[in-house]
C-alpha cells in the first residue's frame, strides 16, 4: 500500500479562500476526491491523508465527512482552536472520530512567536491526552519557534510539513539546514516530502534543485522518519499530481526497497494509525 500523506480538498469560496489569489488562478475551482481518486489510481496511490487548509472546525467536519464517503481518504488532519480556553472539551469530542488523527495551524500565516504564547502551549499540551498528532507548518526562518515547541513538547507526535518551506527559489539553504538538523535531533519529529516544487520557481524548476535539500532531509531524519506527500492541489500551480510523485520516487530510487516503502508506506501507516 502506498500511502499520499499530504493532499486538500475544498469547495471554493473566493471569500473564505483569498489566500488563492489570482497568481494562484488554476485552484480558484472546487477540488473534491472525485478528482483526486483518479490520479491516485494513476500513480499506484493506494489512500490519502486529508490535511485542513481551513482555520475552522467546520472544515474539519467537512473532511470527515468526505473520509466517511471515500475509502481512499485514509485519515484526517483538521484545525481546532488551540488558543481556546475549553479546548480541551474540544479535543474530547473530536477523539469520537476515528478517522481524525491530528490537526494543524497555518502558522506561517501568524507572527513570530505565536507557537510560544500560553494559550497555543496550553492547547498543544492537551494532544496526547487523546492520542493527536500536531502537524508543523511554518516558513524557514519560523523554524526556531518549532524547536522550542518540540523541545517543550516531547509527549506530542510531531509532523514537519513541506521540509519546513525552504525557499528553494532564492537558494536559501544555509540557516534552513542548521535548524533543520536541531529540530531533527528530537525522535518525536517527522518529516514531509511535500510541497516543494512550490518552493521554486512554478515556471522553470528543475529535479536537480531539490537534491541538496532532499540530501540534508534524509541526512537529518533518515528514511524512518521520511513521509511522501503530494500538496495537491496546491502542487497545480507549479506542477501536476505525477510531478510530485516522479519527483520522490526518483529522488529515493537510490534507496534500498525497505526504505522506499517505508517514505511511500509505512511510515504514514504507522504514523496515523491507519487501519
Amino acid at each position: 500500500m502506498q500511502i499520499d500523506a499530504h493532499q486538500h480538498f475544498w469547495k471554493f469560496d473566493p471569500v473564505r479562500d483569498a489566500w488563492i489569489d489570482d497568481s494562484m488562478r488554476v485552484l480558484q475551482k472546487d477540488f473534491l476526491p472525485e478528482d483526486l481518486i483518479p490520479l491516485l489510481q494513476a500513480n499506484q496511490i493506494d489512500g490519502c491523508i486529508a490535511v485542513q487548509a481551513d482555520q475552522s472546525e467546520e472544515e474539519t467536519q467537512f473532511l470527515l465527512k468526505l473520509a466517511e464517503k471515500y475509502s481512499e481518504i485514509k485519515a484526517v488532519v483538521g484545525w481546532i482552536d488551540l488558543l481556546n480556553l475549553k479546548v480541551e472539551d474540544r479535543l474530547a469530542y473530536f477523539s469520537e472520530f476515528k478517522k481524525l488523527k491530528g490537526f494543524r495551524h497555518i502558522v506561517q500565516a501568524e507572527p513570530k512567536g505565536f507557537m510560544l504564547t500560553p494559550e497555543f502551549q496550553n492547547g498543544l499540551s492537551k494532544l496526547a491526552k487523546f492520542g493527536f498528532i500536531y502537524e508543523i507548518l511554518v516558513y524557514a526562518h519560523q523554524l526556531p519557534d518549532a524547536i522550542e515547541i518540540v523541545q517543550k513538547h516531547p509527549e506530542i507526535t510531531f509532523l514537519l510539513d513541506h521540509l519546513g518551506k525552504p525557499n528553494v527559489k532564492t537558494k536559501e539553504i544555509e540557516l534552513w539546514q542548521k535548524n533543520i538538523s536541531q529540530l531533527a535531533q528530537f525522535p518525536n519529529v517527522h518529516c514531509k516530502i511535500s510541497g516543494l516544487i512550490t518552493e521554486a520557481d512554478w515556471s522553470s524548476w528543475t529535479y536537480e534543485q531539490f537534491v541538496p535539500y532532499l540530501d540534508i532531509i534524509t541526512k537529518e531524519f533518515g528514511p524512518d522518519r521520511m513521509l511522501f506527500g503530494s500538496d495537491w492541489p496546491v502542487c497545480l500551480v507549479a506542477g501536476e499530481y505525477e510531478a510530485t510523485v516522479d519527483l520522490v520516487k526518483n529522488y529515493i530510487s537510490k534507496f534500498s526497497a525497505e526504505e522506499q516503502a517505508s517514505i511511500m508506506s509505512k511510515n504514514a501507516v504507522e504514523l496515523y494509525n491507519l487501519k
